[in-house]
């Protein structure tokens, strides 16, 4: 590589390089060379002082891979191991790299294979043999199962490992991870629950006579939802045996950087290894850190499976988990309670969120604002039983007292990362929230070690961007693949009784990045078709979207507050992710009469709160 150190005595200055006294010394001298080239996976023969050998030695300590040097300035024979390594290589110059037997060559070649991928690939090439399995997932969720499946599907020999580890209560799940279990799919089948009881009221305005009392069953519902789930878990698990991906039950943590322990729930210990590593470990509902709030209160992980009616509820927190689960419960025809520390939906557009939760206490749902519970104390045992909540408010010294049935904890959730080993991995984590700093292929700070899902340091916490993130890795890992995880404009939706579907900036967030004056907000107040006949919520479904003044007016932020919210805003995330501007968005036809012709009808406003 030009201008790297050159070789001692390739000046023709004999001074510089005595000779090799007979062949059998160069031999021996040539032995050891390669010896050293076979036995260690990135070897290195430098000179202390040359500014390029240290380039090479910073990347691979900042890669966490071991290297072995050899300062040749520094050892009586140096200029003799270049003479035969000019020999073996052609090359004159240090530093001279070579990994798992590869020659690789000087400073310039090494970063470029670094650039290229080709370091990484070449730095796995030697001892996959080694291990027991090409790739471990810890984790059998969302993007555990979908990187698993793909590595499998790519010809790999890959292990799952999965262990729920029981809630306070008592609950555990099957194979699926959150989402199946106790999150998307079972929240929004009782969301729908929720609908229909609207539905079944609507019924009558349009024609509808039945004059039994309609009345919810909560068992009915749980073991309906529950079958389903199952039939979820068995189907994952016939598709890691179909695909022939070994799936273990057992909890798994890091004894080293190539090595798990996986432990079962009868407490046997076995030991497996692998060349890469995938953490997809998720995350777990947080806890309040108050007296009583384990021994009496539940958490979304307890609801979905809750075998008897949770009956008069205070749901503790603002989060989207909170403000959905405290929906469909008054859906359903249960008293809901919500106690909300400061602001709803933090990270969501505040005007939006706050109008889903106008929303909710138009049709029943009670908030407490600002104040945070400071102990539990059980009343009454019982399937529910009574228990009392003391909060304190957060602006007074106020206290304040109230009896409900059920406490039902949602204030957030923790990464599953501290309990796994990653120190002696050596993967770094966020010591705030737990999560794992990744780059943009999903690796950690350790070159094996890769991590997808709700862990990663700020992504989102979405089931569907788990399964991009982990069969794209698979696919770069071991089919070729370059294509990379999108982070950006991911659609989303809260399930609250009028659902919030959203996609690119909020409005506080477009304001910090472009500037008040460079953004323009369409909305529009709308009355679905559909509630007009029964005569409710009149105007209170709403839409906006926010546009970038200074790029031909492209959207920026997609917001829905209306019926259907996630089959609306899937196709307006497809137009942001396509880059639609707001002339083309007025310019497509709308479907008549459908919520989301919205966009066609609505009018224009400076920015507003």
């Amino acid at each position: 590589d030009s201008g790297e150190e050159t070789a001692a005595g390739s000046d023709g200055n004999p001074s510089k390089m005595p000779p090799i006294e007979n062949d059998t010394g160069r031999n021996e001298l040539k032995s050891r060379i390669q010896g050293l080239i076979d036995s260690n996976q990135v070897m290195v023969f430098s000179k202390s002082y040359c500014p390029y050998c240290v380039k090479v030695k910073d990347l691979f300590k900042e890669l966490n891979v071991k290297c072995n040097v050899v300062e040749l300035d520094l050892i009586e024979d140096g200029p003799n191991y270049q003479d035969l390594l000019l020999e073996m290589t052609g090359q004159k110059t240090v530093p001279n790299v070579f990994i798992n037997k590869t020659h690789i060559g000087g400073c310039d070649k090494t970063m470029q294979a670094h650039k290229d991928g080709v370091l990484q690939q070449l730095l796995e090439s030697g001892d996959n043999e080694a291990y027991e399995y090409d790739l471990i997932v810890i984790g059998g969720g969302s993007g555990g199962l979908a990187c698993s499946k793909e590595a499998a599907m790519l010809g790999k020999k890959v292990m799952v490992l999965d262990y729920v580890v029981p809630t306070p209560k008592g609950t555990t799940w099957g194979l699926g991870g959150t989402c199946v279990n106790v999150g998307c799919i079972p929240k929004k089948l009782m969301h729908q629950t929720a609908l229909l009881g609207t539905a079944m009221q609507d019924a009558r305005k349009f024609g509808w006579e039945f004059n039994e009392t309609v009345k919810h069953n909560w068992e009915t519902m749980t073991t309906a939802v529950n079958n389903y789930i199952g039939s979820l878990n068995w189907g994952y698990r016939v598709a890691l045996r179909d695909k022939n991906v070994n799936y273990v039950n057992s909890y798994a943590e890091f004894i080293e950087p190539h090595k798990i322990k996986a432990t079962n729930k009868r407490k046997k210990e076995t030991f497996h290894t692998a060349a890469k590593f995938v953490i997809a470990t998720g995350e777990r509902p947080r806890y309040l850190g108050i007296p009583g709030d384990k021994e009496y209160c539940i958490t979304s992980d307890d609801l979905f499976s809750l075998p008897y009616c949770p009956g008069k509820t205070l749901v503790i927190g603002a989060s989207y988990v909170a403000l959905e689960c405290g929906g469909f419960l008054a859906g359903i025809g249960l008293d809901v309670t919500v106690m909300v520390r400061s602001i709803l939906l933090r990270g969501f557009d505040q005007d939006m969120a706050n109008r889903a939760g106008e929303h909710m206490e138009e049709h029943g749902v009670k908030f407490i604002r600002k104040f945070v519970p400071v102990k539990v104390e059980e009343l009454e045992a019982g399937t529910p039983g009574r228990l009392k909540v003391t909060a304190k408010s957060t602006e007074t010294d106020e206290i304040i007292e109230g009896e409900y049935n059920t406490v039902l904890i949602a204030v957030g959730r923790d990464a599953c990362t501290d309990k796994i080993g990653l120190d002696k991995a050596g993967v770094k984590v966020n010591p705030k929230n737990g999560k794992i700093p990744v780059n943009d292929e999903e690796q950690t700070n350790v070159p094996h070690i890769y991590a997808v899902g709700d862990i990663l340091e700020g992504k989102w916490e979405l089931t569907p961007v788990a399964i991009q993130a982990g069969k794209l890795l698979a696919r770069r890992l071991y089919g070729g693949s370059t294509v990379k995880c999108d982070y950006i404009n991911v659609p989303t939706t809260v399930f609250t009784p009028l659902e919030y579907g959203s996609c690119g900036l909020s409005e506080e967030r477009a304001i910090e990045l472009y500037g008040q004056d460079n953004i323009d907000v369409y909305h529009s107040l709308f009355w679905p078709l559909e509630f007009t006949v029964p005569g409710r919520d009149n105007n209170r479904c709403y839409s906006k979207i926010i546009c970038n003044k200074l790029d031909s007016e492209r959207v920026i932020g997609f917001h829905y507050l209306g019926p259907n919210a996630g089959e609306v805003t899937q196709g307006f995330g497809a137009a942001i992710k396509c880059g639609v501007t707001k002339e083309q968005l007025s310019t497509t036809i709308g479907i008549h009469p459908t919520c989301a012709e919205v966009k066609q009808c609505s009018v224009t406003s400076e920015v507003f709160f």
